[in-house]
């Protein structure tokens, strides 16, 4: 059954065209992710689909019933939206779960058992007494999906909800996402810019550039088939393209340039254009006894603090990007100019 449906949807802001004629159905039990770059209209379609905005034209379905601007009361009732920037209350992590449901008018019996569950299921236990405030920038985050589920919506709406996050904090994120949708079976709704966290969890992927959802269907279909929209929104970061040829055992040797040779784990001729994840790189000081298949020594030409991770730009004739974790960065006293080495396996390249 179609849970929401979006006929034609646009929105401006100032005569500037956020979303463009978007049209998109959302099933019951559906994890679906948008993807696309930053800019390219997700968190607004999220806010229209919560009822927290209203589109300029176009068509908003609710289980078929259409949503005018005297019911986007009973849309935001079912669809709950969890921002990017978390905004905490100045209060106990208690009070910031409760506070919807003393909103609703639950019993307090109801209430202490709604947090408590879901205080488990973020693996926040014993942390009800504590100042939301006082938490890490994972744990507050995670505070703020505690509080839009403990509301069991029917539609859960997810802007970025892993960015910027240490490794710990989005492995229960992604859990959290997993449990709710398969076993709760609430619908779920993400926007990411990760294209590899989207094909994690999600059943279906929908690719949005400039306003526009340009495709959509499967997430095999998606991120496994060679396409256009695809490689243009990729990050151009470890983009490459050469000319392969097969060499033994389904593998084949894509030539990118006189100095990098990139072995992958799938038989291909002529032009080619691959991908490599910056997450599937690694990077070490010093040579590495590695079953990868792909090996190149280099120096760092750029680097990127953005919390617990660090991205490096290594040149090593062609200019790779590479994510470590920022201990990773501080153990190996890595900086501008440092000479390492990084390698990645062959079933880590991509074809686009």
């Amino acid at each position: 059954m179609i849970l929401l449906e979006l006929r034609g949807i646009t929105k401006k802001y100032n005569g500037t065209i956020a979303l463009n004629g978007v049209n998109l159905k959302v099933e019951e039990g559906d994890f679906l992710a948008i993807v696309g770059p930053n800019g390219a209209g997700k968190t607004t379609l999220l806010k229209i689909m919560a009822g927290i905005e209203e589109p300029t034209s176009g068509k908003i379905l609710y289980r078929s019933k259409r949503i005018g601007r005297r019911d986007l009361e009973f849309l935001r009732k079912r669809c709950t939206m969890v921002f990017q920037k978390t905004t905490l209350f100045n209060t106990t992590v208690y009070n910031n779960i409760a506070y919807g449901l003393k909103i609703r008018g639950l019993l307090k019996s109801e209430i202490q058992e709604r947090v408590q569950e879901v205080l488990k299921l973020i693996r926040l236990e014993g942390f009800e007494k504590t100042h939301a405030k006082k938490l890490s920038g994972g744990q507050q985050q995670l505070v703020s999906l505690a509080r839009a589920l403990v509301l069991k919506p029917e539609l859960l709406l997810l802007d970025e909800p892993a960015s910027n996050l240490d490794p710990q904090t989005t492995l229960i994120i992604e859990h959290v996402m997993n449990h709710i949708n398969r076993e709760e079976e609430t619908t779920v709704v993400m926007a990411t810019h990760n294209i590899f966290q989207a094909q994690k969890i999600p059943k279906r992927a929908a690719l949005m550039l400039n306003g526009k959802i340009v495709e959509i269907g499967l997430v095999e279909e998606i991120f496994l088939k060679p396409s256009v929209n695809l490689a243009s929104f990729a990050r151009s970061e470890n983009i490459f393209v050469g000319t392969a040829r097969t060499i033994n055992n389904g593998t084949s040797l894509i030539e990118v340039s006189d100095k990098v040779q990139i072995r992958v784990a799938f038989k291909k001729t002529g032009k080619t254009a691959i991908f490599i994840r910056p997450e599937d790189i690694i990077v070490s000081k010093n040579p590495l006894e590695s079953s990868a298949r792909n090996a190149f020594r280099g120096r760092i030409i750029e680097v990127s603090d953005q919390g617990s991770i660090v991205r490096l730009k290594v040149d090593v004739g062609e200019i790779f990007t590479a994510q470590i974790t920022k201990f990773s960065f501080e153990k190996m006293d890595l900086n501008i100019g440092s000479e390492v080495f990084i390698y990645f396996k062959a079933s880590s390249v991509r074809l686009i």
